[in-house]
Formats: C-alpha cells, sequence, structure tokens
C-alpha cells in the first residue's frame, strides 16, 4: 500500500510514523520518501486491514494527502 502523508518529510513525524506501525501485528515494513512524503507499507492483509493502519496513522495527528 502506499499513501502520501503530509508531515512525513522531517524527522520527528517520521520517527512517530514508523513507531506507530511498526507497533502494528501484520505491518512488515514502512519506507517513507522524504521529498514528497511517500509512504509505502508493506503488511499481512490476513493480519490487519488497510483502514485499521489508516486510522492508526490519523490518530497520532498525521494527516493522508489525497
Amino acid at each position: 500500500m502506499t499513501l502520501f502523508i503530509k508531515e512525513a518529510t522531517s524527522m520527528l513525524p517520521i520517527q512517530t510514523l514508523e513507531t506507530v506501525l511498526m507497533q502494528m501485528d501484520g505491518v512488515e515494513r514502512a519506507l517513507v520518501d522524504t521529498e514528497d512524503g511517500e509512504v509505502k507499507i508493506s503488511y499481512n492483509e490476513n493480519q490487519v486491514a488497510q483502514e485499521k493502519i489508516i486510522n492508526r496513522i490519523q490518530e497520532h495527528g498525521l494527516h493522508l494527502l489525497e
């Protein structure tokens, strides 16, 4: 899954994002492109739903770009 996150262009939000994602069961990897906030997330669909990942990101004050 690929998302664009507004705040994922500076270190502190990226660290928060990576911590939040890696604490979730089923999330295997998260790669962040600091230039445009693109986040590629590898996860096991049998363990966690895409909506749950998005909700968790938003709960921590990060904003998805459309």
